[in-house]
């Protein structure tokens, strides 16, 4: 698997896999759901790597990496039941960030 795969790609990938169920995708609800539990899953990973509590040995050992898949998983099957288009939806935060937050931030130097 290449890690060069656009958005359009990812979201490609994901609409075959689950095409290939009967159940097809989740329903919004579900999915939120679903969410919640991977984003409470990188938490703990995040916590566990970098905060003050650290993984019990009897614990699975599960990476950062891994568990930001499937947030991104869970969150293109969200997008794709609905009709988004994430790279679309990107391009409209990206805007909102360069125009909206423009002077937010301290720029450095050059830029």
């Amino acid at each position: 698997m290449s890690g060069d795969k656009s958005m359009r790609q990812l979201q490609q990938d994901v609409d075959n896999y689950i095409g290939q169920f009967k159940e097809g995708y989740f329903t919004p609800m579900e999915m939120m759901a679903r969410m919640t539990e991977e984003l409470g899953e990188l938490s703990r990973e995040v916590m566990h790597q970098f905060g003050p509590k650290k993984k019990k040995s009897s614990e699975q050992k599960n990476s950062i990496e891994e568990e930001m898949g499937d947030v991104l998983f869970v969150l293109i099957c969200m997008a794709n039941s609905m009709d988004i288009d994430l790279a679309k939806a990107h391009d409209g935060v990206m805007e909102k960030f360069n125009t909206r937050d423009k002077d937010r931030w301290t720029r450095k130097e050059g830029n």
